[in-house]
């Protein structure tokens, strides 16, 4: 019994206690005995919300991924630009030795040039030169022809006079004069090369004849008239014709005119060729 009246007693005092705090005379009299600095403490801030706090954890993880998302299409795009850049390292490089061959070449075309202009500047004095060799040139394959055996000679002489009409003309060049020259040279050094048979007439027995020339080279030139009946050679040191023996080179000088004439294979023939002589 004297339990349960001192609880009801100290729930009386707290209620009381309670009721002083909460009126403004207690809680002027209690403020006005604190000291200033305590009293002027802001309230306490209210709290936050859960919910709140998991919605700004969310937002940080979205832009946490958004963030991600741009550094991994900048890292993307960096990866790009180094391959690009070493692509372009790599043509840089292989123009700086293009290029260094190309100065190279330069340097041989500038010399080239050089020597090209030093040969326009002589080129008067070259053309001045040039066109009494092209005469000599001409003179003396005239007389080559003249003292040489007499085969295609009309040819040849038709040769020789073209050429020497056309050192008169102005519409050629001096170089192509001179190609030409050059040419009917060429033309004189096969002759003493080649096995060579063709058509004509020859003075046989006081009468001109029809018959086949053969020619080997420019050690041997005969005839043998189109009846195979006569046949004769050129005597170059008589420079005149000499009649042979029909038996004995009637054959030969015959299969030599089918072996020009790519009749019969290549075969040893017997002719009237001249002995060589010494040289003097």
């Amino acid at each position: 019994m004297k339990t349960q009246r001192l609880k009801t007693i100290a729930l009386a005092v707290g209620m009381a206690v309670g009721m002083l705090a909460v009126s403004p005379a207690y809680s002027a009299d209690t403020t006005a005995g604190q000291d200033p600095a305590a009293a002027q403490l802001p309230p306490p801030k209210p709290l936050i919300p859960v919910s709140k706090v998991l919605e700004v954890g969310q937002k940080r993880t979205k832009n946490a991924q958004k963030s991600q998302i741009k550094i991994d299409r900048l890292a993307a795009e960096t990866g790009d630009l180094l391959q690009d850049y070493k692509t372009v390292m790599k043509q840089v490089d292989g123009l700086r030795i293009y290029n260094a061959r190309l100065e190279k070449q330069i340097a041989g075309q500038l010399r080239r040039i050089a020597g090209l202009e030093k040969s326009v500047d002589e080129a008067t004095i070259i053309q001045r030169q040039i066109t009494p060799l092209l005469i000599r040139m001409i003179d003396g394959l005239e007389q080559f022809v003249a003292l040489d055996v007499p085969f295609h000679i009309d040819e040849r002489k038709e040769r020789v006079e073209f050429l020497r009409n056309n050192m008169d003309r102005s519409d050629i060049t001096i170089a192509e004069k001179f190609r030409q020259v050059l040419e009917a040279y060429k033309i004189e050094n096969e002759y003493g090369r080649k096995i060579d048979s063709y058509k004509g007439v020859a003075l046989v027995a006081g009468a001109e004849r029809d018959v086949n020339f053969l020619r080997i080279g420019r050690i041997g030139l005969m005839y043998q008239t189109t009846d195979g009946e006569q046949s004769g050679a050129w005597d170059q040191d008589k420079r005149s014709w000499v009649e042979l023996d029909a038996g004995d080179y009637r054959g030969a000088i015959q299969k030599g005119l089918r072996i020009s004439n790519k009749q019969a294979s290549i075969d040893i023939m017997k002719l009237p060729i001249p002995a060589p002589e010494a040289a003097k």
